[in-house]
């Protein structure tokens, strides 16, 4: 897909290291090479050197342009300090905070909160929820913002006179029934996140069951009010509510529906009210268009951490390095 080679060029000219916390698994592995050879990124794997070494020659994997980090030794005490301090107010003692930091998740999140590097990538091998405990406890989440949530690029086969076409949904994949404060973080993290991978001004639409007041319920109420937090925290960006998913993306309809509104019939970046309307939305689209679903990417955090299906292909972690760059 051109949108994927777009983005490795993007991240390529960009510049910037990717920490692999699962370098024992051979996938990562051949996405290392992937990514140093074809200049995308610097990687940095985690893992017992001589272990890393004999199985990347086991599996044909050239990871010679890899850099392998195995936690602990000269940062071991001075990342335990930092990770204590973090957790002090959850009880953590530093014998705790010790041991815990030696987990290559937890290793690599610190590594991406001092800079050391520019993406943490897991996921392999651990579930999500692993994941995202790490990278919430040690990376946290970037100001401003009151949830972690995630994102897919739906790039459908043709619309609005153009072969793949992009369209941000939101959220697809973590939080089942959010209210207002994280509506409102949903929708300025995925127009930020829309703005740095698409490199366009997003028109942001927040999706209901009712257009501008056509249908009274306590649901329309909570993005209405997500829709006055936005425009409170982030007057800058172009965005409405409440529109229905036709008045959103169709200008005849948008222009009946929603007469005067700045998005109607022209958004890029939907919304969803909750988890249930936004899942099953993205796989519609996904297996009755055609479309391709690139993602999801986890937003909201201070630094770009994603986490991968555990049934992720090479390409897959290639693309998901490149993307998680670009979103730093």
């Amino acid at each position: 897909m051109q949108l994927i080679e777009n983005f490795k060029a993007k991240a390529g000219a960009k510049g910037g290291a990717v920490v692999f916390p699962e370098g024992d698994e051979p996938r990562m592995m051949h996405a290392a090479e992937r990514l140093t050879k074809e200049s995308i990124c610097d990687v940095v794997i985690l893992g017992v050197p001589d272990e890393i070494e004999a199985l990347a020659q086991k599996e044909g994997a050239d990871i010679s342009k890899a850099e392998i980090v195995q936690p602990g030794g000269k940062l071991h005490e001075d990342f335990a300090l930092e990770y204590q301090k973090l957790r002090a107010h959850k009880g953590m003692t530093i014998e705790d905070a010790r041991k815990k930091i030696l987990d290559p998740l937890f290793w690599g999140a610190m590594m991406l909160r001092r800079g050391m590097v520019d993406a943490d990538v897991a996921g392999a091998k651990n579930s999500t929820g692993s994941v995202l405990r790490a990278a919430l406890q040690i990376v946290g989440v970037a100001e401003g913002i009151k949830a972690v949530s995630s994102f897919f690029i739906m790039v459908m086969p043709e619309f609005r006179g153009r072969k793949d076409y992009p369209i941000t949904f939101a959220d697809c994949a973590v939080i089942p029934n959010p209210d207002p404060e994280q509506l409102a973080s949903i929708a300025i993290a995925s127009a930020d996140n829309t703005e740095k991978l698409l490199g366009i001004k997003p028109k942001v639409a927040m999706l209901s069951f009712s257009t501008k007041g056509s249908g009274k319920h306590e649901d329309v109420d909570k993005v209405e009010e997500a829709f006055e937090i936005v425009k409170k925290l982030r007057p800058d960006m172009n965005i409405d509510a409440t529109l229905q998913a036709d008045a959103a993306l169709i200008p005849k309809i948008g222009e009946k529906k929603a007469p005067g509104s700045p998005i109607a019939g022209r958004a890029d970046v939907l919304i969803f009210p909750d988890l249930d309307a936004a899942n099953i939305s993205y796989k519609l689209v996904q297996r009755l268009a055609g479309a391709e679903a690139v993602g999801p990417f986890i937003q909201g955090l201070a630094k770009p951490c994603n986490d991968l299906s555990r049934g992720c292909s090479v390409e897959d972690i290639v693309n998901v390095a490149a993307i998680s760059l670009l979103m730093g």
